[in-house]
């Protein structure tokens, strides 16, 4: 792992600690690394966040290039993992502060937004193929593309989850259920 991915790794244990309210220090105390180091690769923390939330969604991606390459799962099961996949060590990750984020850092929410309305092109055949194969309904792929958005985009837009104690992970776990036996032909 390069010195960026370090850091980055670091500031998900800072804000899984603080939320948005992590600062510099905590990273550089977290990495047991110098603040200056940091702004070598980083200049400020608004960078640092919006370089965060692509390095999780690429994660996100290459977990889920390892669903469609595992042929030990039937089309319905890499349709369900793939729309509820997490990197496994990001399970844990707190991302339920991410309500905030649009007041706050209104930049990094709309990398966030655009990170979730794109890269699809794989999901989208995947569901093109269970239809083929007869194991989906016939669904219009984009409705369904948009009520996951839409729903996710809720999840960073408004404080529901921590007001129902509803960890992220089971509030997407339930969302993709609820889709995915919606979409499962009977």
């Amino acid at each position: 792992m390069g010195q960026r991915e370090e850091i980055l790794e670091g500031t998900l244990q800072a804000f899984n600690q603080k939320g948005l309210k992590f600062t510099m220090d905590d990273v550089a105390r977290i990495l047991q690394m110098s603040k200056k180091t940091i702004y070598m690769v980083f200049h400020d923390k608004e960078e640092l966040f919006l370089a965060m939330v692509d390095y999780l969604f690429d994660c996100i991606k290459e977990s889920e290039r390892q669903v469609l390459e595992d042929k030990s799962l039937s089309t319905m099961e890499k349709i369900r993992t793939i729309l509820g996949v997490m990197p496994e060590g990001y399970k844990d990750v707190d991302f339920r502060q991410l309500y905030l984020l649009k007041d706050k850092y209104p930049a990094i929410y709309r990398q966030v937004e655009l990170r979730l309305e794109t890269g699809w092109e794989a999901t989208i055949a995947l569901i093109e193929q269970g239809i083929a194969e007869g194991v989906v309904r016939p669904v219009s792929i984009p409705i369904l593309k948009l009520m996951l958005e839409a729903a996710l985009e809720q999840f960073f837009q408004r404080d529901i989850l921590l007001r129902h104690q509803i960890s992220y992970q089971q509030a997407l776990e339930e969302v993709v259920t609820i889709l995915v036996d919606g979409i499962k032909a009977w």
